[in-house]
């Protein structure tokens, strides 16, 4: 259980999420501002 607590954590962390949306092809400043909106609402609910 541990380990996929852990692969979870960096799957759904805002940088890796900030990461893939760069490589997407979104823009840093919408990219930034999508991961740190995704970070408030949701990572520190889902994995707290």
């Amino acid at each position: 259980m541990n380990t996929l607590r852990c692969h979870l954590q960096h799957l759904l962390n805002p940088l890796h999420l900030y990461c893939r949306l760069l490589e997407a092809g979104i823009a840093e400043p919408l990219a930034r501002r999508m991961s740190r909106a995704y970070e408030r609402t949701l990572y520190r609910h889902l994995l707290a």
